[in-house]
């Protein structure tokens, strides 16, 4: 379905000003970074507490954008054919309303109101993407479905979501995740459900509600209209919460659990061997999983398969089908010193140009290969989806594709009108197999992306380098949001300086400062100049300043353009000396300022000297800063405060010596929340975008952003007094089974985690170590633990044992466990 610019004035109710109305609009584009399509995009100004959307629209009209929805009066300029720009974008129409965000959803509710299929919508607070995913796997084969990309549920995912509707669809799976109140009426007539699913209640996101009953009766709006609302009745607060909904009439209750009552019945669960058996009246079934999570996700699509109208016989064939759901683009080493992202359970438009997003923002190989399948079941002409596929590799700067498949083959043309990179077409992943080392891939960032059908994970490992059992997994999406969350706490002109030093506490040099990059952090902190240029190499631009300066480093410093910390005056005549005699001016620095850390810095007794010392130097102070002692402390309040008074003065005596201004800062992670009238010009952030609130508030909703994880290489059934490891330290008692895992000392688990101090997570429980931790093998006392194999996955910390337990163990900081992680252990990133 079509639209010109000018239907979409009057659908929103906005003012349009500019030359074309007629212009077709296919897409919406809310992030400059994501511009695909350019000549059919319509760009909506959103505005943030820190990000303004219109100072994006002359970037984007440079890009080829035309259509703009911006917030402000409309009518025509008094510079331009509407162009608030001053007639420098005199070829662009404007579409004028009170809210763009309000503007997309309106437009996206119209666009769903043109359907008239089934459409099921689906939230809780965990479980939303599993379900809609298994769904669309469940149900494939009956409906040509549209659905949610990856997990597209806020306020701007919904109708991004929703506006993907076309009229080949049959069936449509969207859906909705919430934060706080009011959010969900304004998703429900986006998405106008006919079959909800309400997935659970649980403490994600409820810092936004006043209890878990608000919580619920927010979310039960979603479906107001709908023909039924599928939910499980063991859980007593959803029953109550569904008994207590106010906009229930005419929507059917179609419960499944062990309660009476339940639509779907169930009387027995089993588990045994890595599956499930599920049965009650008139249900038999198996699942492939055994964890309760899963088992809930998949009794959940059983009941809307039962509602639907499937057989019995033909449920359970589906659902002993059911795969896990890889919901995450992963990035990780390959051979040849290539790049690998990961993103082979699924292949179609949406999640394609999402991964080529994600591609396009990696920085660290100038040479960009994809390796796609043939999308399958678009609902699209194939030339028209193709020539879409192609216009979307030129544009995301793709060197070379590697096409796999028939269909995609048969439609080589449009990649040769579209796309200027290197083809290679092959029929299957054999052939891909045994031409692998005749494709020359090195130094490069490679996307695998296909249909689960073709079964890419033989690319994967072809591609992927061989690497060592244990593994550190790092959550992009959750340090997104762990940024995010710390940004709605600063003012708006107040800067962030990000801290990637030492290794970024552990997680990675580059993958992290790039994403810092992608998302307008304004500067990077590293420890050492090396760091720096580590940096550099790998693409990143923004500013970086070094904390720890050494002679050596002085032409590296230069060259990168990395911008030292001077807090002596040694390093100050030294770096001076150095840099006048190169013949260079105005080199950018950071001056150090001592108020009570005691460590480094210039304190108060030689600010005279250093205000005679700067202004003849070569140098342009950027900043000058100091370091909290204990600001995450509040019995140090005083102190800190004093501090800032002593910092505020100086910086202000320094000001007036060089007789400019400069970013002043001092609030680390702690301070930004605890004490945010000291933000400044620029905050440090550390440790809490890592995820560890260090000063304990609670106050946000931090992910830890690190998990390391191991393996277990053997299973031993040991009799009473056998012993342990070295020394003979672990002494087994009767019928004691322990596990040997693939971590030790070398890999940064330290010997104080042994004999039990230190709990690894395994099949759901916690497991303590059993003798001396040896350089590569921990063991661990399994006894107990049911359902235990050779080979089976191990948490040292993560999601299910947070760093700060393991640091409390070990009469540490968190900061200490994650740097000690060695660089022998790699690191997989990935992104939801």
């Amino acid at each position: 379905m079509a639209y010109s610019i000018g239907n979409i004035s009057g659908i929103v109710g906005g003012n349009f000003s500019g030359p074309r109305p007629a212009d077709t609009i296919g897409h919406l584009l809310l992030d400059s970074r994501r511009l695909v399509f350019p000549a059919s995009s319509l760009f909506f100004a959103l505005k943030g507490p820190r990000r303004d959307g219109d100072r994006y629209i002359p970037e984007l009209y440079k890009r080829g954008v035309r259509n703009f929805v911006v917030s402000g009066p409309g009518g025509k300029s008094e510079t331009g054919a509407g162009d608030p720009f001053g007639g420098e974008l005199a070829e662009a129409n404007f579409i004028r309303v009170d809210d763009p965000l309000a503007a997309l959803q309106q437009l996206a509710a119209f666009h769903r109101m043109q359907f008239s299929l089934p459409v099921i919508g689906i939230t809780g607070s965990n479980g939303k993407t599993t379900v809609k995913e298994w769904l669309n796997q469940l149900l494939n084969d009956r409906y040509n479905i549209i659905r949610s990309p990856k997990s597209y549920n806020s306020q701007t995912g919904v109708p991004l979501s929703v506006w993907q509707l076309q009229s080949v669809h049959e069936l449509a799976i969207f859906e909705a995740g919430i934060s706080r109140r009011g959010e969900m009426a304004r998703l429900q007539p986006i998405i106008r459900p006919t079959i909800g699913v309400f997935t659970n209640i649980g403490e994600a996101h409820s810092e936004g509600f006043g209890s878990r009953a608000e919580k619920a009766a927010e979310k039960l709006r979603l479906f107001a209209g709908a023909e039924v609302l599928v939910y499980c009745n063991d859980q007593p607060e959803m029953v109550k919460a569904v008994d207590g909904w106010d906009a229930r009439a005419g929507t059917r209750l179609f419960s499944w659990g062990s309660a009476p009552g339940a639509a779907m019945r169930v009387e027995r669960i089993e588990k045994k061997d890595g599956w499930t058996k599920v049965s009650g009246p008139g249900l038999a079934f198996s699942l492939p999983f055994i964890d309760d999570a899963s088992i809930e996700n998949a009794l959940h699509c059983a009941a809307v398969l039962t509602y639907l109208g499937l057989t019995v016989q033909d449920i359970a064939e589906r659902l002993s089908q059911l795969t896990p759901i890889a919901m995450r683009l992963e990035l990780k080493s390959g051979i040849n010193h290539c790049s690998i992202i990961n993103d082979s359970y699924s292949a179609d438009l949406n999640s394609l140009v999402i991964a080529l997003d994600f591609l396009s923002q990696q920085q660290q190989h100038v040479r960009r290969t994809v390796i796609l399948s043939d999308i399958l079941e678009s609902g699209r002409p194939d030339e028209q989806l193709y020539a879409e596929v192609a216009r979307a590799l030129e544009q995301k700067k793709v060197d070379r594709l590697i096409a796999i498949g028939s269909r995609i083959g048969m439609n080589r043309q449009a990649f040769e009108e579209w796309f200027s990179g290197q083809c290679v077409f092959l029929n299957s992943v054999e052939d891909f197999r045994t031409s692998v080392h005749q494709l020359h891939f090195r130094d490069e960032t490679i996307l695998i992306k296909g249909a689960r059908v073709f079964e890419f994970e033989t690319i994967d490992r072809l591609l992927t380098e061989k690497i060592h059992q244990t593994v550190m997994e790092v959550d992009l999406g959750a340090m997104a949001q762990n940024l995010r969350a710390y940004r709605q706490l600063l003012q708006p002109e107040t800067r962030m300086m990000a801290m990637v030093k030492a290794f970024g506490y552990g997680s990675g040099s580059w993958e992290i400062a790039n994403l810092l990059q992608f998302h307008g952090v304004d500067y990077l902190g590293v420890a050492y100049a090396d760091e720096g240029v580590v940096l550099r190499k790998g693409g990143i631009r923004i500013p970086i300043m070094v904390m720890n300066t050494e002679n050596s480093s002085y032409s590296s410093l230069v060259e990168y353009n990395l911008e030292p910390v001077i807090y002596s005056f040694s390093l100050l005549q030294s770096f001076d000396s150095w840099l006048k005699k190169e013949g260079i001016a105005a080199f950018p620095v950071h001056i150090e300022l001592e108020t009570g850390m005691n460590r480094l810095g210039f304190p108060a007794e030689d600010l005279d000297r250093l205000m005679k010392a700067l202004p003849g130097a070569a140098f342009k102070v950027q900043s000058a800063f100091s370091h909290f002692a204990a600001s995450e402390d509040p019995g140090q309040d005083a102190f800190s405060l004093a501090q800032w008074e002593a910092y505020k003065k100086a910086a202000g005596w320094l000001e007036a010596a060089l007789g400019y201004s400069f970013i002043r800062h001092i609030a680390n992670s702690a301070a930004i929340v605890r004490l945010p009238q000291l933000q400044m010009d620029m905050v440090r952030l550390g440790i809490g975008l890592y995820g560890i609130d260090s000063a304990d508030t609670h106050e946000l909703d931090l992910r830890e952003v690190s998990t390391l994880k191991t393996t277990i290489a053997q299973i031993k059934h040991l009799k009473e007094g056998d012993t342990i490891g070295y020394n003979r330290k672990g002494v087994a008692a009767a019928g004691t089974v322990i596990a040997t895992v693939r971590i030790g000392y070398a890999d940064g688990y330290g010997r104080r985690f042994a004999n039990g101090v230190g709990k690894m997570w395994v099949a759901g429980r916690l497991a303590p170590t059993i003798g001396i931790i040896s350089m590569d093998m921990t063991m661990i006392d399994i006894t107990g633990i049911p359902d235990v194999h050779e080979g089976d996955e191990v948490i040292v910390f993560g999601k299910e044992l947070s760093v700060k337990q393991l640091a409390k163990w070990a009469q540490t900081i968190p900061y200490e466990i994650m740097t000690s992680v060695s660089q022998r252990v790699k690191r997989i990133y990935f992104e939801e």
